[in-house]
């Protein structure tokens, strides 16, 4: 029997078998993409599989632990009752100084009155006289008729009291004003990017850090990019201005010796994913809400975001952890191995789903953080359209390659 193609001619079977490679390639290109299909990071799913199925993986195969948590009025109201800040937990709220002691350094007006016209310090025209005297390296500083008397740590009242004691006898019905003319042993250093930096005096009742940095001229950066460092014995911490000013608790009393230091840090976040731009960029104000944030990165790429996959990635405080999740689910988490950062901070991820117009609302009662990372996550028909169009492409190429010669 004869072939199909016996006596046709002799280009007839090349084309065939081109044609059929060329269809072959296009297959094999068409599989082998499709298990790389390129993306710009995980699908909501996956996130959210990352937080829920830890349960099937060795230790090993877990790098980081953490928990997803679906944002809602209540999960925003806890977030937002939080501001970051730990000089009261630290040093304590502290108090005014009701009665001040008196320190090395210290200058003093005396003012010693005498009932008689002459005493020792009275004449017919003047019942008193009055003397500058200040505090020596070893405490004391000399008064005529007193001798060598010792100031350092003694209160106003409580060293008057002893002056005019030690008077009584030699002057004439004595009685004492005594007045703190300057304050070098109450002070506050102040530095870095105020007014002006410099000592500062504490007053007699007390001062805050506001009103010390008040005296120092103010930060001479935006509020929103200060960052105020508080260092007393050997121990020091540093907040955002933007939390000493939203959470009175934290503007605690400073005390002598404190060192202050405002430092100019702009409070950035980082945006990725399927949104209109993959930048990091500043706050360039006081607040921040999620939706500000993703506005600022240009909303979202219409055909490819996945509107139920806006994540915010944070390493959060304990306190806010444990009233997102429970004791009973953090003890679990670290079970399975979820550690904090340096700061005690435990990582966790906040998902809006921004096809409920609700979230709209509730996303602007959502602070962003300095450090956040916002993820737009890709909707999954962006990867099948990605893969339809590597499709065309290759059996484009493999046309070409299929031609005729």
């Amino acid at each position: 029997m004869r072939s199909r193609y016996l006596g046709e001619p002799a280009t007839r079977p090349q084309f065939v078998t081109r044609r059929s490679v060329g269809l072959l390639s296009s297959a094999f290109l068409a599989l082998s993409l499709a298990g790389c299909v390129p993306s710009n990071g995980p699908l909501t799913a996956e996130v959210l599989g990352s937080a829920a199925n830890r349960g099937a993986q060795t230790y090993a195969q877990r790098p980081l632990t953490f928990d997803a948590v679906d944002v809602d009025q209540e999960v925003a109201a806890i977030a937002a009752e939080f501001w970051p800040g730990d000089l009261q937990s630290a040093f304590g709220v502290g108090s005014g100084s009701v009665n001040p002691t008196l320190g090395v350094g210290d200058t003093l007006e005396i003012t010693i009155f005498e009932a008689g016209p002459d005493g020792l310090f009275s004449t017919t025209e003047n019942r008193s006289s009055t003397l500058t005297v200040t505090v020596q390296p070893d405490g004391s500083a000399s008064i005529p008729y007193v001798g060598s008397f010792r100031f350092n740590g003694k209160t106003l009242e409580g060293a008057r009291r002893e002056i005019v004691s030690r008077l009584e006898g030699r002057a004439v019905e004595p009685d004492v004003i005594l007045t703190l003319t300057e304050n070098s042993s109450r002070v506050v250093s102040v530095n870095g990017s105020v007014g002006s930096p410099s000592p500062v005096p504490l007053g007699l009742r007390g001062d805050r850090l506001m009103e010390v940095l008040a005296k120092a001229g103010g930060p001479s950066v935006p509020s929103h990019d200060a960052i105020v460092r508080l260092t007393r014995g050997g121990v020091s911490r540093e907040v955002p201005l933007q939390a000493i000013l939203n959470n009175p608790g934290e503007n605690i009393y400073a005390q002598p010796g404190d060192q202050i230091f405002v430092s100019a840090r702009p409070r950035m976040f980082s945006v990725l994913g399927s949104a209109g731009r993959s930048a990091r960029l500043p706050f360039e104000t006081d607040e921040l809400n999620v939706i500000e944030a993703a506005s600022l990165a240009g909303g979202a790429q219409i055909s490819l975001a996945d509107p139920q996959g806006y994540f915010v990635f944070r390493y959060e405080y304990p306190s806010v952890v444990e009233a997102l999740l429970g004791a009973g689910r953090i003890a679990q988490l670290k079970q399975e191995g979820m550690l904090p950062d340096r700061q005690g901070r435990y990582p966790i991820v906040y998902r809006f789903d921004l096809s409920d117009a609700s979230s709209y609302l509730v996303g602007q009662k959502f602070m962003m953080r300095d450090g956040d990372v916002l993820y737009v996550a890709r909707h999954r028909s962006a990867d099948f359209l990605k893969f339809i169009s590597l499709i065309t492409s290759s059996t484009s190429f493999a046309g070409q390659v299929a031609a005729p010669l």
